[in-house]
């Protein structure tokens, strides 16, 4: 099986742990440097690791790897886990279209890319497996990660999209949302934010910094390369796995309490925007409009 993104964070793990269960694990590097890393990890935990480079946002560079992969799994993988991807921090108003162009691009055209070059083999094996890696951001949004939480959007419709129209060949499509968990993702949030001088929202980057320093301090993904194993060993697997509370309470909560008392919360909660004039506290806040 191909796992993107495989050098750190969640698509580190995943690969170890798919390697301890006994899986034939295809890991992509963006980087020499970065496939050594990866390997002496795999070395030192006593899994079979291999990798092929691969850089996700180049259609050229995935073809290379994908046929790559083919020739190490004697025909192509039977699974794709599509980890690979990235932020982009800051409000709406004060992104550029070449930024968004960039973010959607890894988040979401990669992954899609990817699944189009490995599906036609699958086909022909009457069986395969398809895991993208989104994020509870994929449901539920916050101020300030507004295009994180698009390119997570396109991806859990693509992916529901693509579950139907390939359950006929014995493919199945699934997703794992993630919640909070370490991951390299909040040292790059916090390196692409760089708010102009003339930023109407100062409070955005003292969020994305606490953001950066929480990340450090938060669990190690394990919980998501096994949720991840178990899409793989599942004879029917869920269409969406969520890991960890926040992203289950963030998920029910958007899909079952009125938008408006949502909204409020998650103002509140991060403390950088502000409330409407005139509300006074939740209540009033419920009764100014329906979920829409």
């Amino acid at each position: 099986m191909l796992v993107t993104g495989a050098t750190s964070g969640i698509g580190l793990l995943t690969v170890l742990e798919l390697g301890r269960a006994g899986y034939q694990v295809v890991g992509t590097a963006r980087s020499g440097e970065k496939a050594e890393g990866l390997l002496a990890r795999a070395r030192r935990e006593g899994v079979e690791v291999r990798v092929v480079l691969c850089d996700a946002t180049d259609p050229l560079s995935c073809e290379a790897a994908v046929a790559e992969t083919a020739k190490l799994t004697d025909g192509g993988p039977w699974a794709l886990v599509n980890n690979a991807g990235g932020p982009l921090p800051g409000p709406v108003e004060e992104i550029g279209d070449e930024a968004v162009r960039r973010h959607l691009e890894l988040n979401l055209i990669a992954p899609v890319r990817l699944a189009r070059m490995v599906i036609p083999a699958m086909r022909a094996c009457g069986s395969g497996r398809i895991v993208n890696i989104s994020s509870g951001s994929g449901r539920v949004n916050f101020p300030f990660v507004g295009w994180y939480s698009a390119g997570k959007h396109a991806l859990e419709s693509i992916s529901d999209t693509l579950r139907m129209e390939l359950r006929g060949f014995g493919i199945e499509v699934c997703l794992v949302e993630p919640g909070r968990f370490a991951s390299s993702i909040w040292g790059r949030a916090q390196e692409e934010f760089s708010p102009g001088p003339a930023t109407v929202y100062p409070a955005a980057a003292g969020l994305i910094r606490r953001y950066t320093e929480q990340g450090i301090r938060l669990r190690q993904p394990f919980p998501v390369a096994r949720a991840v194993r178990r899409c793989l060993e599942a004879r029917r697997p869920w269409a969406r796995y969520p890991v960890g509370w926040d992203a289950w309470v963030g998920i029910y909560a958007e899909e079952h309490l009125p938008r408006v008392l949502t909204d409020y919360l998650k103002c509140m909660a991060i403390g950088a925007c502000p409330v409407p004039p005139g509300s006074r506290g939740v209540l009033r806040f419920v009764t100014g409009g329906e979920k829409k």
